[in-house]
């Protein structure tokens, strides 16, 4: 483990890593490392989401926030209205 990688967590979250910027042609991208993909369970050619945290900061996430929020939508509505579903169930 490298010296970078020994950061103590600060008070928001737990430090499990550090990413690097590169350029990437004309673009920019960033490098994660074997460590911190196998954390988040991703692998070479998905996709993470990227949002604002209250304080400032960007929380990286392979799971899709609006997807997240239709979600809840559907499973207030599945409860609300569970006797009609289960009648059109059968």
């Amino acid at each position: 483990m490298s010296e970078r990688s020994k950061i103590a967590p600060d008070t928001r979250g737990q430090l499990i890593g550090t990413v690097e910027i590169k350029k990437i042609g004309n673009s920019s991208g960033i490098i994660l490392s074997k460590d911190v993909m196998a954390r988040m369970n991703v692998s070479v050619g998905d996709t993470l989401y990227a949002t604002l945290t209250p304080d400032g900061g960007v929380r990286l996430t392979p799971h899709d926030p609006d997807f997240e929020k239709a979600m809840e939508v559907a499973r207030r509505g599945m409860k609300r209205y569970h006797n009609a579903l289960a009648e059109l169930a059968k």
